[in-house]
């Protein structure tokens, strides 16, 4: 266990005003335990998972216009936790858990379980020290990059269907084409059509080209039964 908690602030990208908060969402349980006293990160998950789920829900809400179900689901997979956990590896959180003696022996300073629920301490940390501004600072970009990850391995199964498909009758080939882009660079829309001999067999709008293709290469298999 490492004490020295610059290097992790460094790499969260804030530095507290009240470095107990910071320890006490690193303590595990078995640690206060052991010291028969002082207070352990559990309370802190319980806010942390609140605060989370806010900046998740708000972010969605404003960059994705499906509906309730959809929004839920892409919060819940952004927010569970194999992806918590991944975030706390991202931070090295493990190497700076206060684990019990037990604990620590065990394995604790990588186990999912306990780095998923560091993660949402740290969140509820910055929330108290700095507020929600500062936690949604914090949290959103790692949302964002899971968001963007999961969202890319979904689209690219349209496209690998897709093909597989036209490649099944010898001499065809799908093009994308973009017919459209509109918006401030900030908030980019591409609007593409997928040609087939010339033919639109589909078309799709998104954030970005590769996004609009794969939606474009949806509509097609959605027009082609599958």
């Amino acid at each position: 266990m490492r004490s020295d908690l610059t290097a992790l602030q460094q790499n969260m990208g804030y530095t507290f005003k009240d470095i107990s908060l910071l320890e006490t969402a690193l303590t595990h349980a078995s640690y206060a335990n052991e010291r028969r006293g002082g207070e352990c990160n559990e309370r802190m998950e319980f806010l942390g998972d609140a605060v989370l789920g806010l900046i998740a829900a708000n972010h969605l809400y404003h960059h994705d216009d499906r509906n309730e179900g959809a929004l839920s689901k892409q919060r819940s997979s952004v927010v569970c936790s194999e992806a918590l956990a991944s975030y706390s590896r991202q931070l090295d959180v493990g190497a700076y858990l206060r684990l019990g003696h037990g604990e620590q022996l065990g394995g604790g300073a990588e186990r999912t379980s306990n780095l998923e629920n560091a993660f949402e301490a740290l969140v509820a940390a910055i929330y108290l020290d700095g507020g929600l501004d500062a936690a949604r600072a914090f949290a959103l970009p790692f949302l964002e990059k899971e968001l963007a990850a999961r969202r890319q391995a979904r689209f690219k199964d349209h496209k690998t269907q897709l093909q597989e498909i036209i490649q099944q009758n010898p001499g065809e080939r799908v093009e994308y084409v973009l017919v459209a882009e509109k918006g401030p660079d900030h908030d980019k829309k591409f609007t593409v059509e997928v040609h087939l001999h010339s033919n639109v067999i589909g078309r799709g709008t998104g954030h970005t080209k590769k996004e609009a293709e794969q939606q474009a290469a949806r509509e097609a298999l959605r027009l082609m039964g599958f």
